[in-house]
């Protein structure tokens, strides 16, 4: 059960302004996506269950970018030139003027922070001991660089930099992850009085708790049970193992729900994919964003599935690709090496293998023969294809957009059809099968006698 939230009004502060170099990427450190979506989605999407007031994203490096995937989402605040993170804190009290109410800071690339969580901190903060800064602070196995909070009963005494830390205190396991709650009125008034005198240089977040208790103030931390939670992900190895770790969970969570995983390490989802009860999930599945999966659908190995929606009973791959606009209706099939995109499937339509549907309607109950292919694209536009219920197209035909095959209608195999079919009629689009009898027994002997000479 979640913490109640509480009444007061509250403000979300983001730091992004690193420049994330061990990143080694022209992408901004937090827009690397895990499961198809950027870090920093996954961690305002958490916030967005606090309905927060107000959101403001501290940049630096990449500001445009952020800009452009923010959308006018959040306020963006500049730290330029870094120096620490309490100075970049700062550079949020422009666009916090006016506010008051609670503040939640967070950090772009620590994007696995439960609401759950932030709404225990927000509780602390508002609890009746009035406390000037909560702390989330977590147990690692091994505390390495990590900032230690020395705290007596969830009470803090003091926050250390591991840098500027004694040999007593780098014993104790309690670690900061950098999150706190403020109340917009202390915030400011305490991070103007942080100093820089450190190992760094720089104007640590952290000595607003020792400023607060050195004003006689109460500064409390809350414990969370999950360390990878808080994990900070400053690496290509680091983001891998953050989505090792997600698609772990998801894949636990889908077979928890009544999905069958054949292979579950070798299955990949993305953060909004739907999968039904009874669904048959085999080897090397690999889910784009924008997925639904009705009940009872079968997905055979070394399918590719993005931006698709599949109805119940369906059977699709193995070797599938379903690109966006994918819409396959009951009972439908869609076999080994066949793409489809931006089209309908029908109910129980059939495209068995070898291929391409795009932009297409194609009717219940329908047969695409192997190697159709829908002519979509002239190199300038796209152009459409519908296909009636029960028509039967066969195997390497060839529909040039746009263009309609009508219900019943059969086309004959080797076919490239450029004009409409009529509902029930027959269309075979082939030149004339030419007959030279006996030119092939002619032509092996003239060759083979022309192969000894040289030889000889």
């Amino acid at each position: 059960m979640g913490v109640k939230m509480t009444d007061t009004p509250l403000a979300i502060v983001v730091l992004a302004a690193g420049k994330g170099t061990r990143m080694k990427s022209d992408t901004h450190k937090v827009l690397h996506p895990i499961a198809g979506r950027p870090m920093l989605e996954h961690l305002l999407a958490s916030a967005a269950e606090l309905t927060p007031q107000q959101q403001v994203v501290v940049a630096g490096h990449g500001r445009d970018q952020l800009e452009k995937a923010l959308g006018g989402r959040a306020t963006i605040a500049v730290q330029d030139p870094q120096h620490g993170t309490g100075h970049a804190v700062q550079q949020a009290e422009g666009a916090l003027a006016g506010f008051d109410g609670d503040v939640l800071i967070l950090y772009g690339d620590v994007p696995f922070v439960r609401a759950e969580t932030m709404r225990s901190m927000l509780a602390r903060l508002n609890a009746a001991d009035a406390p000037a800064v909560v702390v989330l602070g977590f147990e690692p196995e091994d505390a390495l660089q990590y900032g230690r909070v020395i705290a007596a009963d969830g009470v803090i005494a003091k926050m250390v930099e591991h840098k500027d830390a004694s040999e007593a205190e780098r014993a104790c396991r309690l670690c900061n992850s950098g999150l706190m709650a403020v109340k917009a009125r202390d915030l400011f008034g305490l991070l103007a009085r942080v100093g820089n005198d450190n190992a760094q240089g720089e104007y640590y977040l952290t000595d607003i708790v020792n400023i607060a208790n050195q004003d006689g103030r109460i500064c409390a931390v809350v414990v969370t049970d999950d360390e990878h939670e808080v994990a900070g992900i400053n690496s290509r190895a680091e983001l891998a193992q953050a989505e090792a770790r997600w698609q772990e969970r998801r894949r636990a969570a889908a077979m928890a729900d009544g999905a069958t995983l054949v292979a579950p390490e070798t299955v990949w989802f993305a953060w909004d994919t739907k999968i039904g009860r009874d669904v048959l999930i085999e080897a090397s599945v690999f889910f784009g964003p924008g997925v639904e999966v009705a009940d009872h659908v079968n997905i055979r190995a070394f399918s590719h599935i993005e931006g698709a929606k599949i109805a119940s009973k369906a059977e699709i791959g193995p070797y599938a690709r379903l690109r966006p606009g994918a819409d396959i209706r009951e009972k439908a099939k869609v076999g080994n090496f066949v793409e489809i995109k931006k089209s309908v499937l029908g109910v129980g339509a059939k495209a068995n293998h070898l291929t391409y549907v795009g932009d297409a309607d194609v009717g219940a109950g329908a047969n695409l023969g192997a190697g159709t292919i829908t002519c979509n694209y002239d190199g300038y536009f796209k152009y459409k294809t519908v296909i009636g219920d029960r028509a039967f197209i066969g195997s390497n035909s060839a529909l040039i957009a746009p263009v309609r095959i009508g219900a019943d209608a059969i086309v004959g195999a080797g076919s490239a059809v450029s004009r409409d079919v009529a509902d029930g009629e027959l269309r075979i689009v082939r030149a004339d099968q030419m007959v030279k009898p006996g030119w092939a027994d002619r032509f092996h002997d003239a060759m083979r006698k022309k192969k000894a000479e040289k030889a000889g």
